[in-house]
């Protein structure tokens, strides 16, 4: 009867921590091998049998027959096993056998240690059942309870998971209380000692793409793709769209009737600016998308160095720039490019300057600037453009004239800034 008992506790709290029942058999197999182990020594020839249908705990420990005892663990006498079992009398000395465990023998010990193990062996499968979850489901959005808040994480719970935000992960703007409710996307999944590490964030670019793919069924069918994205969390992000459906405007099906997608969006990401840019083959149309609100005058581009020149209005030059550089670094980011912003002034008087005759140039030995003009160099532009082996190529070009040469430019560039800071302070 107390098998069956047993039996029906450790169910009921199997149930309760959503043990499955295959589970919980081996787990109470394991239980009576330790117990055994802490009272003998050793479980080794030991093996146990639960039947969680009947009720049914069957404990073995298989032992040789001896004419005298010297380890009680293994061995038996002969006269033990007749007087256990008389039909047993064709057993001699050096056969093994298998004697039968009454699990009632173990007493108040067995509870004892039995909770023990049990919670420490319920905590265990629980862990991987978490991991194991949770694993398969990154890149997934979910919603939980901020539990506790520390310095460097804000942990999150799930039902019986704990999830882990930290401070890189999370919109910088944001506070986190107690009982708030939180959406994130699982970013990683980690087994360690403590138990699964669940790494969530509100800040990863695929976060962001989830809440399109929630918002705007299109993306989610696959009609529209986003093809790149790039975030300052919390403050702007530029997304780059695109539409498998001509008859589809992915910048309008992403933003909805009167701003409705969008606006889920931006409440989300605690009122994120989000420019939708139209993809584009071309570069020179996709980057001056991504550059706006501001719109450049010309694009000086280098499709191999990934390399653009962006040439703006005096009076937009700050606007295409941005607050700290966001909106150029974005737009650099999302298109892959790296791009240099100019004033109309300022890119005149730097054209000119490096429109400058290598021979005109303080520093520069009139011998090298005609090996550089026999290899197509000839003005200074020419020189900060060119690749170093193209340079070195020249007659009379080694290193470390190649050195002095940078040096002379470079003096020479200075030199023109600090004369034209003079000439507009002296105008003032």
């Amino acid at each position: 009867m107390i098998n069956r008992e047993l039996i029906e506790v450790f169910s009921e709290i199997a149930r309760e921590k959503n043990v499955d029942r295959s589970e919980l058999g081996t787990i109470l197999e394991q239980l009576f091998l330790y117990i055994i182990e802490k009272q003998t020594g050793d479980a080794s020839n030991c093996s146990v049998i639960i039947n969680l249908d009947k009720g049914e705990i069957e404990i073995y420990s298989e032992k040789v027959i001896v004419d005298e005892i010297d380890d009680q663990k293994v061995e038996i006498t002969l006269e033990e096993v007749l007087k256990q079992d008389p039909s047993l009398s064709d057993l001699q000395v050096g056969d093994s056998y298998v004697e039968v465990i009454d699990p009632r023998v173990f007493g108040r010990r067995l509870i004892t240690h039995a909770k023990q193990f049990f919670a420490q062996r319920l905590r265990d499968v629980e862990r991987k059942y978490i991991y194991d979850d949770y694993a398969t489901r990154v890149g997934e959005i979910v919603i939980g309870t901020v539990h506790q808040v520390q310095r460097d994480n804000v942990f999150v719970n799930i039902e019986h998971a704990e999830l882990r935000l930290p401070r890189k992960e999370q919109i910088p703007s944001e506070r986190y209380r107690r009982g708030d409710t939180i959406r994130a996307i699982i970013k990683s999944v980690e087994s360690i000692s403590k138990g699964p590490d669940i790494i969530i964030s509100r800040s990863d670019n695929h976060f962001l793409y989830k809440l399109f793919e929630m918002e705007v069924p299109e993306i989610e069918d696959g009609i529209i793709e986003i093809k790149a994205i790039a975030r300052h969390p919390g403050e702007r992000a530029k997304i780059i769209v695109f539409s498998n459906d001509r008859r589809i405007d992915p910048v309008g099906a992403c933003v909805g009737m009167r701003g409705s997608r969008i606006q889920g969006v931006v409440r989300e990401l605690d009122n994120e600016k989000i420019d939708i840019v139209n993809f584009s083959e071309k570069p020179e149309i996709l980057i001056t998308r991504a550059l706006s609100p501001a719109k450049p005058e010309k694009l000086y581009i280098d499709d191999d160095k990934k390399y653009c020149v962006a040439i703006f209005p005096d009076d937009e030059l700050e606007t295409a720039i941005g607050k700290g550089g966001m909106n150029i670094n974005l737009a650099a980011r999302v298109t892959d490019y790296r791009i240099d912003a100019y004033g109309i002034s300022e890119h005149e008087k730097a054209r000119k300057e490096q429109g400058k005759v290598l021979e005109n140039v303080d520093g520069v030995d009139k011998k090298v600037a005609e090996g550089l003009y026999q290899v197509g160099i000839k003005t200074v532009s020419d020189v900060l453009s060119a690749d170093e082996e193209k340079l070195l190529s020249a007659e009379g070009v080694d290193d470390a004239i190649l050195e002095t040469l940078y040096e002379s430019i470079q003096s020479y560039v200075e030199s023109s800034e600090s004369t034209e800071e003079l000439e507009s302070q002296e105008k003032e």
